[in-house]
């Protein structure tokens, strides 16, 4: 192939659906609802997003679903500047889902999260580590109990296409973070990161993941009932070399690694005689290539098949 030191010339994009058995589904999670629960306790602690972060990593290591990047919800939602309320219900959440290109989203809400007595819950976490023990956290012993539920909408209907719901309690009575971080640092009403192993190592999180854990696979059990998709893709090479091809769409589009696309060169361009507005675009194929990296604007490819010599600007597309 000839050596080309252009890189992206310009980027086309058309994304359409069409009914497929075979595809993976893409779904998105948003933060977890936790206004039920929030007036328990006295800092800003976001223990929604700390959720449905564990319910991400759940559904990621499975492998069931294709999940959304944070990165990309976020942009998405900074840019819609949905309340946190308005993410919550179907017809706002089925929004966001078709702008984010998934095929179902996934809502929820934290129903239950401190001890057994409900009026307690995680308040005066304010100033050291080391300082839990002077708000309800190191006054209060019991066992620690956690409920969520979710629900799984259609991006194109808003209906809702199944309903989970998990509780989970630890095993043992203790205080809530019970030694979680001594030792010093600020906290300050910030966050507390539930993926890790001290967190989990406390009573709240062995209950957090637990009920995590119960609410994933009752997710990956209505795999069957989100209607199966498939993204048609069509984009641009942007760079060809001895073997190196590099495509200006990625997995915001729907790009995963191992799919094949098929490489077509316009040979023609029919325009209105009286507009100048393009008809249509005749092309003739190339080249077969096959995606072996994906990130999220880009993808790497290596030829498949074909005799012609694969350029900048070549149109890339499902086949």
């Amino acid at each position: 192939m000839k050596r080309f030191t252009v890189f992206v010339v310009a980027i086309v994009l058309f994304v359409s659906v069409i009914s497929s058995a075979s595809a993976k589904k893409r779904v998105a999670v948003l933060d977890f609802d936790f206004s039920a629960v929030q007036k328990w306790w006295d800092n800003n602690w976001d223990v929604g997003n700390g959720v449905s972060d564990l319910i991400v990593k759940n559904l990621v290591r499975d492998g069931t679903f294709s999940v959304i990047e944070r990165r990309a919800l976020d942009a998405v939602l900074a840019e819609q500047n949905f309340s946190n309320s308005d993410r919550a219900s179907a017809s706002t959440a089925a929004q966001i889902g078709k702008v984010l290109g998934v095929d179902a989203i996934i809502v929820g809400s934290i129903t239950q999260f401190g001890t057994e007595n409900k009026s307690l819950g995680i308040g005066g976490l304010a100033g050291k580590w080391g300082g839990f023990g002077a708000g309800k956290v190191g006054t209060s012993k019991g066992k620690a109990v956690v409920a969520i539920d979710a629900r799984v909408i259609d991006v194109n209907t808003a209906e809702i296409l199944a309903v989970a719901d998990a509780k989970a309690e630890s095993s043992r009575s203790g205080l809530l973070l019970g030694g979680f971080g001594a030792g010093g640092g600020g906290f300050g009403g910030g966050s507390i990161d539930m993926g890790s192993s001290d967190f989990r190592e406390t009573i709240l999180g062995e209950a957090v993941h637990g009920a995590a854990e119960d609410l994933t696979a009752e997710l990956i059990a209505a795999d069957s009932r989100i209607p199966v998709t498939e993204r048609v893709i069509s984009g641009l090479i942007a760079y060809a070399d001895s073997g190196l091809i590099i495509v200006n769409v990625g997995s915001s589009h729907g790009v995963t690694e191992g799919m094949e696309l098929s490489v077509e060169r316009i040979v023609n361009t029919i325009k209105d005689p009286a507009t100048g507005k393009v008809l249509r675009e005749l092309t003739d194929t190339v080249a077969r290539i096959r995606v072996t990296k994906v990130d999220e604007g880009s993808s790497e490819a290596t030829l498949v098949s074909g005799s012609g010599e694969i350029a900048v600007g070549d149109v890339v597309k499902t086949p």
